[in-house]
């Protein structure tokens, strides 16, 4: 059915009465408007004489006619009530006295020598001044006052519009977006298409007693496409869809927010069936704690929003749809069935559907037959669909810059790299020992990455410095989507990231500080494997550690007593210690093998996987028949047998966070590398 034919056909909505509504609300406006410009046209007229009266003195009579006896006065003018008169030499300064029926006056000013005269009324004038000077700037106040009112309250709905609803209103065309549009989301569409079908069919739930879901929460990290899933449903079903954040609630105005959500609602009513969504629900939605002090204007509308959830009929069609990425700060309340009945977790899209969301997002792209989007989705583990839609732009970018028609692989594969590490900073000059320490160090990580079974293959190898700090880097890209990590495997990479500093101290007998984003990495690992995955043996099976704000970073606070802390550093540097030795100890035995390919590396300043390999396989007398578990380790299985050796192909290094292992809901991989500042 068509929704502009089907508002405009309700009962429930009067034409004429709304019109009624409006005239007197412009009505009362008007009233404001014209007695707020008399006030201040009084106000104004208040000042004009009170700095009129600044440059006039006034004087008794007596002391006027002793000034002209005394000569001093040059001029006279005679009004009805006043007589003005100017003093030589203060020609700033005008004085007056009141008009004395005096026979004396004219003979002693004639005996003075002053030039007097008598002001002349002029009705006319009288009547146009008086028109000039009250009726004209009352009009003019008027005007500006009105044309203030419509710039300042447009859409509001007068003077008292500040409590009206400002919510966006979108129809079926206007919203473009459908659940074809989202992609790598399928459990959370899943989920929504359950409550567009109520809307289209809602007689095959009602009939066994079903009833439409009141609210449904849409939670998950920044960038997962949450609002899009929104539009989506209202794009799906096909009815109005009001949009707004819940910062829109809140005004400087005591009272503002509470009135809004009343308004909202009473659209919503008017034009069901319809969909609300308001993003970023924790502005509004935040827990009514009384130990911290509260906030009175946000709790106000708090408690309305919950007496409207509870108010209205599900069966008229209302649902609303909430986003937020930080559920654990929202009020019980709010959060109870029958408000929010259920949670939608979008969560970051696994391989598969990564894959997806790069295709929605190059179906408008020129794409050359180079292109493998399952390379990508490897090279970019943890990447949310914001990122995957900006390194499709930026590969597009990257092909008109250089002069191409369609974007290649090769395009794709640098514009993951300028999203991870920057671009590179060609301006940027090295000097040779600098270059050395960079080239061994990076070495360093990507030969003991080499010698270790359980680490990710390397892909490359440069000595480029890049705007985001890294004077170097080793990228590795995960032959499989991996959910958990063992302790082998946990140990292995503290190994690899303590690898660069263990190059510099063997080399060059000495560190420097290139190694400082390892070791905060080292570090926060180290810490996990105590404080959350139960990996020490002096600690044991205990959680030490709370993961706040989960979906913003995870970040980790301990929950223990500043003696159990100081335990805990003495493992993490152990843990750390131990790592380290191990990377001394692999790459003294293989000198050799570091000497040559960091020579290589200084001469061609990037190196690919292949190219390491190579190196690596003959400085180690390894026969090409013996290499194929070598290979398995330092290689990527899943690059195309067509390309050529020596490709340049950048991947993504996969940052095994602190946030837990222990099921795929705890994997929080982002888009970070391990590069040297």
């Amino acid at each position: 059915m068509d929704n502009q034919k089907m508002n405009n056909n309700r009962p429930d909505q009067d034409p004429e009465g709304g019109n009624n509504k409006k005239d007197d609300m412009n009505k009362k406006s008007l009233l404001v408007m014209v007695v707020l410009a008399i006030a201040v046209m009084i106000i104004a007229q208040m000042l004009s004489g009170k700095i009129a009266s600044a440059s006039q003195k006034e004087v008794t009579y007596t002391e006027f006619m002793q000034d002209v006896k005394d000569g001093k006065v040059t001029k006279v003018e005679l009004d009805s009530d006043r007589i003005y008169y100017e003093v030589k030499n203060q020609k700033n300064v005008k004085y007056y006295t009141g008009n004395v029926q005096d026979e004396r006056l004219y003979e002693e000013l004639d005996n003075a020598g002053v030039t007097y005269s008598r002001k002349v009324i002029d009705t006319t004038t009288y009547v146009m001044s008086s028109i000039l000077s009250f009726v004209l700037p009352t009009v003019l106040m008027v005007a500006v006052m009105m044309i203030f009112y419509r710039f300042a309250f447009k859409g509001g709905g007068g003077v008292m519009g500040v409590g009206k609803s400002n919510a966006k209103l979108y129809v079926q065309d206007k919203t473009g977006v459908t659940f074809q549009d989202v992609a790598g989301q399928e459990e959370s569409k899943e989920s929504l298409r359950e409550i567009v079908d109520f809307l289209h069919n809602p007689e095959k739930y009602t009939k066994i007693g079903a009833k439409l879901p009141k609210g449904a929460l849409l939670v998950g990290p920044p960038g997962t496409g949450k609002t899009l899933l929104a539009k989506a449903v209202a794009g799906e079903a096909g009815v109005p869809f009001f949009s707004l954040s819940g910062s829109d609630f809140v005004e400087m105005f005591v009272g503002v927010g509470a009135s809004r959500v009343r308004d909202l609602f009473k659209q919503a009513q008017q034009n069901a069936p319809c969909i609300i969504f308001i993003d970023e629900l924790d502005a509004i939605g935040k827990s009514r704690d009384s130990r911290f002090g509260g906030n009175d204007e946000r709790e106000q509308t708090l408690n309305q929003l919950l007496a409207e959830m509870d108010g209205f009929d599900s069966s008229k069609g209302i649902i609303i749809l909430a986003a937020t990425n930080r559920p654990e700060i929202l009020d019980k309340a709010l959060l109870r069935p029958g408000r929010f009945d259920r949670r939608i977790i979008v969560e970051r899209p696994d391989l598969k559907g990564r894959i997806d969301v790069l295709k929605v997002h190059a179906k408008n792209v020129c794409m050359d037959e180079t292109v493998d989007f399952k390379e990508i989705a490897l090279a970019t583990s943890g990447a949310v669909g914001s990122d995957l839609a900006n390194i499709i732009n930026e590969a597009a970018l990257l092909a008109v810059r250089n002069g191409r028609n369609a974007v290649s692989q090769s395009d794709l594969f640098e514009s993951v790299e300028v999203v991870i590490a920057g671009k590179a900073k060609k301006d940027r000059v090295l000097s040779a020992e600098e270059r050395r320490i960079v080239s061994y160090h990076e070495v360093g990580h990507a030969l003991v990455a080499a010698l270790q079974k359980n680490t990710e293959p390397v892909q490359k190898i440069t000595i480029i410095p890049r705007t985001m700090g890294a004077l170097g880097y080793v990228m590795q890209v995960p032959e499989e989507e991996k959910y958990l990590m063992s302790e082998k495997q946990i140990r292995e990479e503290l190994v690899t990231m303590l690898a660069g500093r263990a190059a510099e101290s063997i080399v060059f007998d000495s560190v420097t500080t290139g190694a400082s984003n390892d070791i905060e990495q080292a570090t926060k690992l180290a810490r996990a494997m105590i404080t959350q995955y139960g990996m020490s043996e002096k600690f044991g099976l205990i959680g030490l550690t709370t993961v706040e704000d989960q979906y913003l970073g995870g970040r980790a606070t301990l929950n223990c007593g500043e003696a159990t802390a100081a335990e805990i550093d003495q493992e993490v540097m152990k843990i750390l210690k131990a790592a380290y030795d191990q990377a001394l100890a692999l790459l003294a035995d293989n000198r050799d093998c570091l000497d040559k390919i960091a020579a290589f590396l200084i001469e061609r300043e990037t190196i690919t996987g292949k190219e390491f390999m190579k190196i690596f396989r003959e400085v180690k007398g390894i026969p090409d028949s013996e290499t194929e578990q070598a290979e398995a380790n330092v290689s990527n299985p899943a690059k195309n047998d067509s390309q050529p050796d020596g490709q340049d192909e950048p991947a993504l290094i996969e940052e095994k966070t602190d946030n837990g292992a222990s099921s795929e809901s705890d994997i929080n991989v982002s888009l970070e590398t391990k590069a040297e500042d």
